[in-house]
């Protein structure tokens, strides 16, 4: 009998994953685009290192994944270096110096209708734009720990930007989801919204006017926007549409190194991004909830193991708002949200057959159009990084002449004064992104992301549930049904079956069926033979590649005369 037998028996939740895990040996590329996987590879074959493949990717994805990634935006990336040193490099988007709390009119002054504002000014049009940093984490992040040049690590980015790519239907449907919006730009609707509707799959996507501002930056580093002529160029644009970004902003931005959040589950240490991400600090404290439960004896999908995840949920987004703040401007209690004697005190009040009101007080929502890449080299460098510009396509405009498509990060401030998420200039959006490495004996086991904004956090953990209770092959983990919760409805995946569905509604939750929980997650597992296995999931155009073979033993080459006597 097969793992996923022993599961539907339990369970009666049958899956079967839809795509197939790759296997390597010389390094492992898992993104959300296979050209994008393909851009990583060809560094690795050259010679280069994870980092050098994991920046390659996201250049390459701003082409071809361009809803949901591109320079003008924000991220944080999850490294692991060979000796074992583990950082995070914020280079999340903040408030514009010019920014103000009370830019916009919510509205309403409830919450969460007062995120929504007066001519949908925070999240559309030029008043949406943060300062983004996503250039500047890159390029910094290949200068310290990559080992090729920035030209070649943007070179396949340049050629698909150049000779264009066939569209996808995920990416046809992503324009049609924001096409009421994109036909008001003119540039960005020459791009994906041809006489007014939208391409066709196959559409050869060619992004010329990209291609040079990539060749500029090619040439000239980061500097070209973070103070130079494109950078003048973006915010000409903006301002002129109403924006309030500036060149000052450009020029000042600070990508900040930060140490990550540390956490055991039944001996597997996870180690993630700390605040503005709440992402780690929320996993972290949901499986020292979840470690007093035999949640492998309860089984994979079965009512009683789904109910005390989603109370897991619920307590992490009740305590959310603390966790969940720029640390330059709020005092984040870290340390108490990881203690396992904290979550002995929450896991004392779970009921496990009945459904809680936890007081949920999430502050803001999240976008779920992201993007993640997972890198891993054969000398110990682990690349873990989601970036994003927020919503799909972002601000929905493109700067003329230039092809980049700037964030919306400005909706995820509350826009009325007074608030902790409150407008301030130059303070940095706070995010869900969960970037994770999980260690054994303190090597890597895993490492894995997602994107799917404020269901990113609980997504990842529980495909820490998949690999460590359960039991599941990486494939399995990243495409099993997922389930969803802040405190109100509970969401859950198709796949899970009408009973357990029955079974949760009994147990007193608001069950809603939906396509999909979250985004597609990208992971790679260290085996151990020294190989790597990369897995990516049905919910996004996700593809891992590998790297095996390698060069010749020494000392060979051809002899024409070998076999003479």
């Amino acid at each position: 009998m097969t793992t996923t037998d022993t599961w539907r028996s339990r369970a009666g939740t049958p899956f079967t994953p839809e795509k197939q895990p790759a296997r390597g040996s010389r390094g492992m590329v898992v993104t959300n685009h296979p050209l994008a996987s393909a851009a990583g590879a060809e560094m690795l074959a050259a010679g280069g290192n994870a980092v050098d493949a994991g920046v390659a990717s996201l250049f390459a994805l701003t082409v071809v994944e361009p809803m949901m990634v591109g320079l003008l935006g924000g991220g944080m990336a999850h490294l692991r270096l060979p000796g074992g040193e583990h950082l995070v490099l914020d280079n999340m988007a903040h408030a514009p110096r010019a920014a103000t709390p009370g830019m916009y009119r919510p509205v309403s002054q409830d919450w969460p209708a007062a995120l929504v504002t007066e001519g949908r000014e925070n999240e559309v049009g030029a008043k949406s734009i943060a300062a983004p940093g996503n250039l500047l984490g890159w390029t910094q992040a290949l200068a310290r720990f990559g080992t090729l040049p920035l030209a070649d690590v943007m070179a396949p980015a340049i050629r698909l930007a150049k000779r264009g790519f066939a569209a996808t239907p995920y990416l046809v449907e992503c324009v049609r989801e924001a096409s009421r919006d994109m036909v008001k730009d003119a540039a960005i609707s020459a791009l994906y919204l041809p006489g007014g509707e939208p391409i066709a799959v196959g559409h050869r996507v060619v992004q010329a006017e990209y291609a040079a501002a990539l060749e500029v930056i090619a040439a000239e580093g980061a500097g070209a926007v973070h103070g130079g002529a494109l950078g003048a160029a973006v915010v000409a644009h903006v301002r002129k549409l109403g924006g309030v970004l500036g060149e000052d902003d450009l020029r000042a931005f600070q990508v900040i190194e930060r140490q990550p959040v540390r956490g055991t589950y039944r001996g597997v240490e996870v180690v993630g991004p700390p605040p503005p991400s709440s992402g780690g600090v929320h996993v972290v404290q949901m499986l020292n909830i979840l470690e007093g439960f035999d949640i492998g004896r309860l089984g994979f999908g079965t009512a009683e193991t789904l109910h005390l995840v989603a109370e897991a949920l619920k307590i992490a987004f009740a305590d959310r708002a603390a966790a969940t703040a720029d640390p330059a401007f709020v005092d984040v209690p870290v340390a108490r949200l990881l203690s396992k004697d904290y979550a002995s005190e929450r896991r004392a009040a779970i009921d496990p057959a009945r459904a809680q009101d936890w007081q949920a007080a999430v502050a803001a929502g999240e976008s779920a159009n992201t993007t993640h890449v997972t890198v891993a080299d054969n000398e110990g460098r682990v690349w873990c990084a989601t970036q994003t510009i927020n919503s799909l396509f972002g601000a929905r405009i493109l700067i003329p002449g230039l092809g980049m498509v700037p964030n919306n990060y400005m909706a995820l401030f509350d826009p009325r004064p007074g608030n902790a998420l409150s407008i301030l200039p130059g303070k940095r959006l706070t995010t869900s992104m969960s970037p994770l490495i999980l260690l054994k004996e303190g090597k890597p086991w895993a490492a894995l992301g997602l994107p799917g904004g404020l269901r990113i956090f609980g997504s990842a953990m529980q495909a820490v549930l998949n690999l460590v209770d359960h039991g599941m092959s990486l494939q399995e983990a990243v495409e099993a049904p997922r389930i969803w919760t802040q405190g109100q409805a509970l969401e859950v995946e198709g796949a899970v079956p009408e009973a357990v569905r029955a079974q949760l509604a009994a147990m007193g939750h608001d069950v809603v069926a939906l396509p999909h929980v979250a985004g597609g997650m990208n992971a790679v597992r260290f085996l151990d033979d020294g190989g790597l296995e990369g897995a990516a999931c049905w919910r996004a155009d996700g593809t891992a590649i590998g790297l095996g073979g390698g060069l010749a033993r020494a000392g060979v080459r051809f002899w024409p005369d070998l076999r003479r006597g």
